[in-house]
């Protein structure tokens, strides 16, 4: 690590390993363990993913189950690669871009991931907004310029530690989607020979709904924003250093990301998994088929499932809703912030980080301006996957390659298994990609 870059100033080498984290993961504390991975996965299902999941259950019911634990393999994969990289060499994905790569290929990447997540939260803050009036009345409007004004806020006063704790039990908001499983009936048994047993139809409607899917479970955002959160668990511990610097570190730490990142992916996509089922046997056994927000899709479950339901579905928008933004307007600022060279981490304080606080702030902001502009949330989440599935499998061929190179990795370049599950997963969103332009316009 360069002792001349200013946002990254050298550690001197430290053999310690946190008594704390080892206890945690070594002797069942689990939930200590669980951290960055836990709230990129939870954070995976937003308002805009729960509009997607919603459609395409009400559209095919049971026949994308399968798509869910396909994917799961794939979403691990990539997710520990991000974490690696930030633990190991004590930066982002953005501030190894800048160091190893052309000045170009950060720009692009960068300004293309700011793009999409400043649509995610457009359509993510309108949709909380929509929900809150379906729940109690009044101005959507309002209730979005709330949301968004208020989680700037706390991503901006809150410390740290406390913040990071928040956004971890806000998780539980998810289990809103489990529970509304449980008061509707469900045929298990066709469920489940669905998930296990691909159902494949060549068609447009088909192919586009599965590269939906793969585009919003598989997210650059997410990337960005895992790898920042492990350079921030490290530089919040004055005895942690990165891993090329205090290799003895690397066994509790990289076994506590696996062990983060696969419980966090897992838990992930079986809010997803039961979206869809939640569809699939209320809106599309009665003939909805045509469901293009979340909002709508809770609102027609009232009739069909009963008001608990409709309870359930809405009160979890807004609280995946509440996860989900501090996530992307988070990932933005530290993509840009490093790019830039600025002083950047949720653990800095206002006056240290100026500039990076003000793209949270701005980012919100336009998010917000869109929703007032009528922005129509099908053309929003449809140009966020465009963006999203384009720029997803560059980042994800350049972390690959970041990741088997000793000069940026040192001696923790990639093993076997993480090659094989980054490389299926880069391969896969690559073909997502081409879907997206295959079906354009059909």
């Amino acid at each position: 690590m360069s002792s001349t870059d200013p946002l990254y100033p050298e550690h001197s080498p430290n053999d310690f390993t946190h008594p704390t984290l080892s206890k945690g993961v070594t002797k069942g504390g689990l939930l200590r363990s669980l951290g960055p991975g836990l709230i990129t996965g939870a954070a995976d299902d937003d308002p805009s993913g729960i509009a997607t999941y919603s459609q395409v259950g009400a559209q095919f019911g049971f026949s994308m189950l399968w798509v869910m634990l396909f994917s799961y393999p794939l979403m691990c994969g990539i997710q520990e690669i991000s974490g690696q990289i930030g633990r190991v060499t004590g930066r982002g994905i953005a501030g190894n871009l800048r160091l190893y790569y052309p000045p170009n290929v950060l720009f692009i990447l960068v300004n293309l991931m700011l793009i999409a997540n400043i649509i995610n939260l457009g359509a993510d803050i309108g949709a909380m907004g929509a929900a809150m009036k379906l729940l109690i009345g009044g101005s959507a409007l309002i209730y979005a310029a709330l949301f968004a004004l208020g989680s700037a806020a706390l991503e901006t006063v809150m410390a740290y530690e406390k913040y990071a704790g928040v956004l971890k039990w806000m998780c539980a908001a998810l289990f809103a989607y489990v529970a509304t499983v449980f008061v509707v009936h469900v045929p298990w048994g066709a469920a489940l020979r669905a998930t296990v047993v691909p159902s494949l139809a060549l068609n447009v409607a088909a192919v586009t709904s599965i590269v939906a899917v793969l585009g919003t479970t598989i997210s650059p955002y997410l990337f960005f924003w895992q790898a920042q959160e492990e350079v921030e668990i490290e530089k919040a511990n004055p005895k942690e250093h990165p891993l090329k610097q205090a290799p003895r570190q690397a066994q509790v730490q990289l076994h506590r990301i696996r062990v983060d990142t696969y419980a966090g992916m897992a838990f992930s996509n079986l809010v997803s998994f039961f979206i869809i089922l939640t569809t699939a046997v209320t809106l599309h056994l009665h003939g909805i088929t045509d469901i293009q927000t979340s909002t709508q899709a809770a609102e027609a479950l009232r009739p069909i499932a009963g008001h608990f339901a409709f309870l359930l579905f809405s009160l979890g928008i807004i609280g995946t809703g509440l996860l989900a933004l501090p996530v992307l307007a988070g990932s933005a600022a530290y993509a840009v912030g490093e790019a830039l060279q600025w002083r950047v981490g949720l653990s800095k304080t206002f006056p240290h980080a100026k500039r990076f606080y003000a793209v949270i702030a701005v980012s919100m902001f336009i998010g917000l301006a869109l929703d007032f502009f009528d922005l129509n949330p099908i053309k929003a989440l449809f140009w966020s996957a465009v963006i999203n599935g384009v720029v997803a499998a560059p980042i994800m061929f350049i972390m690959m390659l970041m990741g088997q190179s000793q000069k940026i990795m040192g001696q923790f370049t990639l093993g076997r298994r993480s090659r094989v599950l980054g490389w299926a997963a880069t391969f896969v969103m690559g073909a997502a990609a081409i879907g997206l332009f295959a079906t354009w316009g059909k």
